[in-house]
């Protein structure tokens, strides 16, 4: 009998000889494909409805005030109030994108063909992060745009709230990161979308309530004081109340929050830690 040969079959493979991209170029792509993503550019038609309905609903403040402001000459919708009036439905989008951005790839265990070269975890975790802030600030940013572009257009009584709009824009810049964070650490812990999805939906549900809960309890035993800070366990009102302490603008609560850096500390903690837990979740799932 004779000995087994080996053979050599020419398939096809060639040697890549073409210009090598930069590190900063491989995630900047891996943030715009994940950016595309979240509003279901690029997939099936069934992942698009969620977020085209979530911006279709996000609209409609800003067309109803413009509709106000044309017919009845009146001042439009507080221009900061906008997140925490539609903090259900930026629920509903973190919920639903969070999930998106994360689960897939620990799902599939494709995170090692994402580092093999040249993108690190930190760069992948910055470039899920970047393109999920930039979707909850588009989402925000856009109709409040819409709102202020009408006030300019529409002859008010009064002048026209630039200040205000600023405020706003600034405010949804902090809104984007603190949701954008808190969905993606919240979603990393399972590699099933719908446990995913389940995670955020249920967080949010309980900050809603337990800071309702704490709020009406403590102001009707006369604690103002503890009422302001409870409040702040929902992340909606807590980014609220920076809103409110770094540019002036009214609560939404009606019942104001505590004063000073106390707010703004709470919510670089919350950013800090969601990023640290993220950072160390990608890693030990890249090295496994």
């Amino acid at each position: 009998m004779t000995q087994p040969t080996g053979v050599i079959h020419d398939i096809g493979y060639r040697h890549y000889d073409g210009v090598r991209l930069s590190r900063g170029y491989a995630t900047t792509a891996l943030a715009l494909h994940s950016l595309r993503g979240t509003f279901g550019l690029g997939r099936t038609a069934k992942s698009k409805i969620i977020p085209f309905l979530v911006a279709a609903t996000m609209l409609l403040p800003a067309v109803v005030s413009i509709a106000v402001m044309a017919l009845l000459k009146q001042q439009p919708l507080p221009y900061p109030g906008l997140a925490v009036t539609m903090q259900a439905v930026l629920a509903v989008f973190l919920a639903a994108q969070s999930p998106y951005l994360v689960a897939p790839d620990l799902r599939f265990r494709v995170l090692p063909l994402y580092l093999s070269r040249p993108v690190t975890v930190l760069d992948y975790v910055g470039a899920k992060f970047v393109a999920l802030t930039v979707a909850l600030f588009l989402l925000m940013a856009v109709p409040l745009t819409l709102i202020y572009i009408g006030e300019l257009l529409v002859e008010l009584e009064t002048p026209v709230h630039h200040g205000d709009y600023l405020a706003a824009m600034g405010g949804s810049v902090i809104f984007a990161v603190v949701l954008a964070a808190i969905g993606l650490v919240l979603a990393s812990f399972t590699p099933r979308r719908g446990l995913g999805v389940a995670s955020v939906i249920a967080f949010y549900m309980f900050t809603l309530a337990a800071s309702a809960v704490f709020f009406g309890v403590l102001l009707s035993e006369g604690l103002e004081n503890a009422a302001k800070w409870s409040i702040l366990i929902n992340p909606f009102f807590l980014v609220d109340a920076v809103q409110v302490n770094l540019f002036g603008t009214d609560p939404t609560n009606g019942e104001g929050y505590p004063p000073g850096f106390g707010p703004a500390a709470i919510t670089l903690a919350v950013v800090a830690l969601a990023l640290s837990a993220l950072f160390l979740r990608y890693r030990k799932a890249a090295a496994s």
